[in-house]
């Protein structure tokens, strides 16, 4: 039949199983969305805590590890390692190297000093890598007469800290260098002060600065040479280690210094005069023990018992 309008009017009605299908497919849709969520929730927290774990597990294994290689590096040295290098190198055919009965003193006092050790040598010799070795926990510092040959030594073992030094002594002169020490004791060779500014003939002032704020724990002098009248001898190196020894800062106040050829003269006049008799603990034709303790700034003496030294040449 035609509408009067020319338009017909539909009516459209939803039956109610097609209303009650939508609703259960969003509630469907809801619990699915639900279901998601909640997985995604418990997989992250438990992504998180497994990797929190991890990472503690990480840090710790970090820790350790860093903890155990800074307890190896601090370490002394073995014992059996100890005597192995003191073996075989005092078993060596260098003439001019030294025995066990002159190295073990040496090495004993570095086994026995508070770490780091602050070890100053006079002389680059065939021990120079023992004595880095045995203290290597410590500041090791070697004075040599040679530029070359303190450059080439360090070229060829970086490892090594070598200065050279120019000295303005010679053996010829060894008692006039000690008369006119004594005339300055109060003043530029006074047994307190530091060298660096100091002009007494006998005391070394061309170091790096660094050498002359180190409190020196233990120092060797083993050079420069000690032969021909024009060679520079020992005589500086034994007074500087005197000054260095008696104007300590820090540590114990004690420096122990080692003295080797101490049969010769000059070795052993220098030694009782700016080393001192009193402070010799141990001796033998080739190595001198001495334990020289800090003194007042104030002070103008070098020993507090007062021997003649021994001038015959």
């Amino acid at each position: 039949m035609k509408n009067n309008n020319g338009s017909n009017t539909k009516l459209i009605l939803l039956h109610p199983y097609i209303q009650k299908q939508g609703s259960s497919n969003r509630l469907w849709l809801l619990a699915f969305i639900s279901f998601f969520t909640v997985a995604f929730l418990v997989t992250l927290i438990y992504t998180r805590e497994s990797f929190s774990t991890n990472a503690g597990i990480a840090t710790t294994t970090v820790t350790m590890t860093t903890v155990a290689a800074s307890s190896a590096i601090s370490a002394p040295l073995p014992t059996t390692v100890i005597n192995t290098l003191l073996h075989y190198t005092s078993r060596s055919n260098d003439t001019f190297h030294m025995s066990y009965t002159e190295l073990k003193p040496i090495s004993d006092v570095l086994r026995k000093c508070s770490s780091p050790c602050n070890f100053l040598i006079f002389g680059l010799t065939h021990e120079t890598l023992l004595w880095k070795a045995l203290n290597h926990n410590g500041r090791t510092v070697f004075i040599d007469e040679n530029r070359y040959y303190a450059a080439y030594f360090e070229e060829l073992h970086p490892e090594i800290d070598a200065y050279d030094v120019q000295y303005t002594t010679k053996m010829s002169e060894w008692r006039e260098l000690i008369g006119s020490a004594k005339e300055q004791i109060r003043n530029e060779c006074r047994p307190v002060q530091n060298l660096l500014f100091s002009e007494c003939k006998l005391g070394i002032n061309d170091l790096p600065n660094h050498v002359y704020e180190v409190d020196w724990d233990v120092i060797l002098i083993d050079g420069p040479r000690g032969d021909g009248s024009d060679g520079p001898g020992r005589m500086s190196p034994i007074f500087t280690s005197g000054v260095l020894a008696r104007s300590k800062k820090g540590g114990n106040g004690k420096t122990h210094v080692f003295v080797h050829d101490y049969y010769r003269n000059i070795e052993r006049a220098y030694g009782d005069e700016f080393l001192c008799r009193e402070n010799l603990v141990e001796h033998n034709d080739l190595l001198a023990h001495f334990v020289v303790e800090r003194m007042d700034e104030n002070s103008f003496h070098f020993c507090r018992n007062k021997t003649t030294s021994s001038l015959s040449s």
